[in-house]
């Protein structure tokens, strides 16, 4: 009796197709087309990253460190960076203290305890539009509320509430949307087997987010959180309506409320404003400021990596 012969594999019957059949037209230069798109991007961000390091060396090689640690100044040959640093970082911890807290708690309850109806997938869809907003549209929002919320509660110093605290406001609403979303996604990756082995050991459902699923979820938060600072920390429209300073200011011996409540600046709006400035002295200058942003922005994409490897190993 003749022996059957065996059938081939699944991954037989796909190897012979492929092997077999003839390269079309369009399998060739679909993806040349991508590859050239994406050399095409890299050349377009290499001669401007060039053009700026050149520019920028001017102003380091004259002045050294100098440019980053000196206050700013209508004179190029003095002016620095040190306040618009200053301003950036105090309008990222705030971004940060209202943001985070608010933007996780959000995605928790939206995706661990709400329940999944009309309602929920409308504020779901409305949020994502939110986080598709030009920052300009903020800037209206922080101008015609918040502004008006720091003046109103007596916090009103500089100039008519434009100060710290409400360009912090703004900010932290800018990137709201873009944490619940980053939050909400870190959260839905979590596989349903570990909340089921948390629900059947007897833990409450509190118990399970808070010692199962989000230690989970932290490196996809984490990451999601420093990325959205890091875009609040390069922000230049929003800040240029609700009053960042634009020009020299000094705020001398003064304390944390008076520099909360007062004028205050930020390194993008330096960057745009000494961009509009005529001279090839402040032009070296903007170059050397941009340098700096990029330098504090890749610092911060670097704090991202480490914490989500760091989260990554113990799991």
């Amino acid at each position: 009796m003749a022996t059957r012969a065996a059938a081939p594999s699944t991954t037989d019957l796909v190897r012979q197709s492929i092997q077999g059949r003839r390269l079309g037209f369009g399998d060739i230069a679909f993806p040349a087309a991508l590859l050239l798109a994406l050399l095409l991007a890299l050349l377009f961000l290499a001669t401007l990253l060039i053009d700026v390091f050149v520019r920028a060396w001017d102003a380091f090689a004259g002045r050294g460190f100098s440019v980053v640690t000196s206050p700013l100044s209508l004179n190029a040959g003095t002016a620095g960076l040190w306040q618009s640093i200053m301003g950036s970082l105090a309008l990222t911890a705030v971004v940060a203290a209202l943001a985070f807290p608010i933007g996780v708690g959000a995605a928790i309850y939206l995706e661990e305890y709400a329940p999944d109806n009309r309602f929920t997938r409308f504020i779901s869809t409305n949020i994502r539009n939110l986080a598709g907003v030009p920052s300009i549209v903020y800037g209206i929002l922080g101008l015609t509320i918040f502004v008006r919320f720091v003046r109103a509660v007596g916090a009103g110093g500089g100039v008519y509430g434009k100060n710290l605290l409400a360009g912090g406001l703004t900010l932290a609403a800018l990137v709201l949307p873009i944490v619940i979303i980053t939050t909400a996604e870190a959260l839905r990756a979590v596989p349903s087997a570990i909340r089921e082995a948390g629900f059947g050991v007897g833990a409450t459902r509190w118990e399970v987010i808070r010692y199962h699923v989000i230690p989970y979820a932290a490196p996809g938060i984490l990451t999601g959180t420093v990325l959205t600072l890091a875009r609040a920390f390069g922000e230049t429209a929003p800040l240029l309506l609700v009053g960042a300073a634009t020009g020299f200011f000094s705020m001398g011996s003064a304390g944390f409320i008076d520099r909360a409540v007062g004028p205050y600046t930020a390194l993008p709006v330096t960057i745009f404003s000494w961009a509009r400035q005529p001279g090839a002295d402040f032009r070296s200058l903007t170059a050397a400021a941009i340098v700096v942003l990029l330098v504090l922005l890749l610092t911060a994409n670097a704090a991202a990596i480490i914490l989500r490897n760091r989260y990554e190993r113990k799991w």
